[in-house]
C-alpha cells in the first residue's frame, strides 16, 4: 500500500543577481557591489495525495516537468518532501535511473555484484540468480567488458535484468520499457506484466499512452507539480492526449 498526502517538494532557483562580467565591470569601475543571491522558490510538487492498493497497477502522466519523475523519487524515499507524509507498506524495488548504482570501470559481471548488493542482494542470492540475469540482459558476450564501453542501451538492459531478478512487493518505474531493442522492450513489458499477475503493486511512469493502456488499473493525471485528474485509465489518458494536441 501506498499513500500519499498532501505533499509538496521545493526546490531553491535561486541565481546570483551579479554575473561574474558585472562584477569585473564594477571592480575596474571602482565600485563594490556585495553579491545578492535571489530566492526563488520552484515546486516541482504541490499538495499531493492519492491511495495505491496492493496489487494495483497505477500509471502516472503529464508533460515533461510535470513533476513525474520527482514523485518517483519521494515515494521511493530517494528524496524527502518538503511538506506533506508518505506511508509505504512493503519492499520497494525503483527502477527510477537504470544504471545509477554502476561503476563505468567495472566489467559488466562485476557491475551485476556491486548494483545487486546496492538493491539489497546477498551475494548467494546473485551466484544463484547469475545465469538468469545474464540471459535476460542478452549480455554473455560481453560479461568481462567494462559498462563504460556498453552502449545506453546495453547498460539500461544490464540493469533491468538485476532489478527484476526478484519480485518486490512494489515496484517503481520511470519510463524502462524504452530500453534497449523492440525485442527487450518486448521481453520487458512481459517481464512486468508477469510480476503484475504475481501480485506485485505498480507506480509506473511513461510517455507512452499505449502502454499505460495496457498496464495500468488506473492514472494519476500531473501538471505543474499539481493533480490534475485520478481515476479510469482509458478516459484520463484520453483528455491528456486532447490537452495535448490542443482538442477539446
Amino acid at each position: 500500500m501506498i499513500r500519499v498526502d498532501n505533499v509538496s517538494m521545493k526546490f531553491d532557483l535561486g541565481v546570483e543577481a551579479t554575473s561574474f562580467k558585472e562584477q569585473f565591470i564594477d571592480l575596474l569601475s571602482g565600485k563594490r557591489k556585495k553579491n545578492k543571491k535571489n530566492k526563488k522558490d520552484f515546486y516541482a510538487l504541490s499538495d499531493v495525495s492519492f491511495e495505491i492498493k496492493k496489487g494495483e497497477v497505477v500509471g502516472i502522466i503529464g508533460s515533461n516537468g510535470a513533476g513525474k519523475s520527482t514523485l518517483l523519487k519521494v515515494v521511493s524515499g530517494v528524496m524527502k518532501p518538503t511538506k506533506g507524509k508518505v506511508q509505504v507498506q512493503g519492499a520497494i524495488s525503483p527502477m527510477i535511473e537504470l544504471g545509477a548504482g554502476f561503476d563505468a570501470n567495472l566489467t559488466a559481471k562485476e557491475n551485476i555484484y556491486l548494483n545487486g548488493a546496492i538493491l539489497g542482494y546477498s551475494k548467494a542470492l546473485l551466484d544463484e540468480k547469475f545465469d538468469e540475469i545474464v540471459e535476460f540482459s542478452e549480455l554473455r558476450d560481453f560479461l568481462d567488458v567494462p559498462v563504460k564501453n556498453f552502449s545506453s542501451g546495453m547498460t539500461a538492459k544490464l540493469a533491468f535484468s538485476i532489478a527484476t531478478v526478484v519480485e518486490p512487493e512494489i515496484l517503481i518505474v520511470d519510463e524502462i520499457l524504452s530500453v534497449g531493442d523492440l525485442k527487450f522492450q518486448e521481453k520487458s513489458k512481459q517481464k512486468m506484466m508477469s510480476m503484475i499477475k504475481g501480485g506485485t503493486t505498480v507506480l509506473y511512469v511513461s510517455h507512452s499512452l499505449q502502454s499505460i493502456k495496457d498496464l495500468c488499473d488506473k492514472v494519476i493525471w500531473l501538471e505543474h507539480g499539481r493533480v490534475v485528474e485520478i481515476g479510469d485509465t482509458k478516459k484520463i489518458c484520453e483528455k491528456y492526449y486532447k490537452s495535448q494536441v490542443g482538442e477539446g
